[in-house]
């Protein structure tokens, strides 16, 4: 929405204004990162979860181009860093709290119904600090502060819901819409297909258990990957200690929970898993601030051996930090497809996981084809437009191409055939007139089909 109202005033197409505002909302999700590993960690944290957060693929990428998923991680940070302040604030939450609040439930609710999960975490940290003060005070005074805390928050609800109804009007037409969508994303959906995970051809619906955590495992940068891990150990010990204050007790489970609680959900629900884990791509500010907090601490540590040992673990993270940024810069304007070195690099994972499932290639392979009909004077035999076959995502290449071209599935009597290097995609016995290329794998093809009889653009049949 945002997105269709800056295209009226900027002077870019509506797809470059898409990536544009895209980008400008991770950013926003940038420092809702900060400010929530500030908050548990202090100011280094803050800093160190907004570089591991930046210069993480998962996130960079997919701020980018997709349209969903990114902004409903900002919005999740935004909603996970009130959580922090209202129980912070604990029993009487400051009125820019509850905005902050009330924004962030009604944006991740109105980007993807299942923001209801926030709700877990709240009640989590809720049920901690109840028990906290029920051994400290007077049970009556203890309820009479937790319903204080909730008559509360209850203008953030208001505000949340209009929020809801301003990105995602479709969920007040009915009171019940939004229960509905809940119960309907809940089920696989669709005709499923298969795709490549850990070297095999896998239904979407038959995904392993395992799925979420192995993928996040080799596309997280190294660096992010340890310290997160670190992170939650140290979130969860701290959390469990009384001399804690509760709101801080409180603060830790809520981002703890919030960066593994839908892994395990996951794992033990096993729905229908697929496009890698974009879906997923929410959990990366919480797991960026659960790194900046351990690396607080580990510099904390480093500090009081001395300045060798402190200059030693800075460099380290540098390092940690530079690899991956190096990696997407080699795979620009392809982040998304980054794999860590676990993977052994994108190039080893081309052949056992999806890698550009959304065909972003096909933008530079259609401006590649349009080039080559430029630069050699060719016209179509005796037709008015070109006939280009598809394998993969047709909307990019029809956008790219123009009225120009007719874009089918079909090869037969197309000109030109544009695939994907993906499994699905048939290697076809013709002229390669463009490749897109990055890092050794090639993400794109364009082949000249013409005088050729090509029946068939996939390797398998549809399952």
């Amino acid at each position: 929405m945002v997105a269709a109202l800056v295209a009226k005033i900027l002077p870019f197409g509506l797809f470059e204004t898409r990536r544009l505002v895209g980008a400008a909302v991770g950013l926003i999700g940038l420092a809702a990162t900060w400010r929530l590993a500030r908050r548990i960690g202090g100011p280094m944290a803050g800093v160190i979860a907004t570089a591991l957060l930046a210069s993480c693929p998962l996130y960079y990428g997919h701020m980018f181009v997709n349209a969903k998923d990114a902004p409903f991680a900002t919005g999740m940070a935004l909603l996970t860093l009130a959580l922090l302040r209202a129980f912070d604030q604990y029993p009487a939450p400051r009125t820019s709290t509850n905005v902050l609040f009330g924004i962030g439930l009604g944006l991740s609710i109105g980007s993807r119904v299942i923001g209801v999960i926030a709700g877990v975490y709240a009640v989590a940290a809720l049920a901690l600090i109840v028990a906290i003060e029920y051994r400290r005070h007077d049970p009556r005074k203890t309820m009479r502060r937790t319903g204080q805390f909730m008559l509360r928050l209850l203008p953030g609800l208001v505000l949340a819901y209009a929020v809801m109804a301003l990105v995602w009007p479709w969920s007040v037409v009915a009171p019940l819409n939004p229960l509905r969508a809940l119960f309907y994303f809940s089920h696989f959906f669709e005709h499923p297909w298969r795709e490549l995970f850990d070297g095999s051809l896998i239904l979407v619906p038959d995904m392993p258990r395992y799925y979420v955590v192995q993928l996040f495992t080799l596309k997280i940068p190294e660096v992010t990957l340890v310290l997160s891990i670190a992170g939650f150990v140290a979130a969860v010990v701290t959390a469990a200690r009384r001399d804690q204050p509760p709101g801080r007790r409180a603060a830790l489970l809520v981002v703890a929970l919030s960066a593994v609680f839908p892994i395990i959900l996951t794992v033990v629900t096993r729905p229908a898993m697929y496009n890698g884990i974009r879906h997923f791509v929410f959990l990366a500010p919480s797991i960026a601030a659960l790194a900046g907090f351990a690396a607080n601490g580990v510099i904390e540590r480093a500090a009081a051996h001395g300045r060798a040992a402190l200059l030693g673990v800075l460099l380290v993270m540098g390092f940690g930090v530079a690899q991956p940024v190096a990696d997407m810069m080699r795979l620009h304007p392809y982040e998304y497809t980054y794999y860590n070195l676990l993977a052994g690099g994108t190039a080893t994972a081309r052949a056992s996981y999806m890698l550009d499932y959304w065909g972003l290639s096909f933008k530079q392979a259609s401006q590649d084809l349009l080039a080559f009909v430029t630069r050699n004077r060719e016209t179509p035999a005796g037709r008015s437009r070109w006939r280009v076959a598809v394998c993969g995502p047709h909307r990019s290449v029809e956008v790219d191409l123009g009225k120009q071209f007719d874009i089918s599935w079909n090869p037969r009597g197309a000109d030109f055939v544009i695939a994907l290097g993906e499994f699905y995609c048939r290697r076809i016995d013709a002229p390669v007139v463009a490749r897109v290329e990055r890092e050794g794998v090639v993400f794109a093809r364009v082949y000249d089909i013409r005088g050729r009889d090509v029946t068939n653009l996939l390797t398998i049949p549809a399952p």
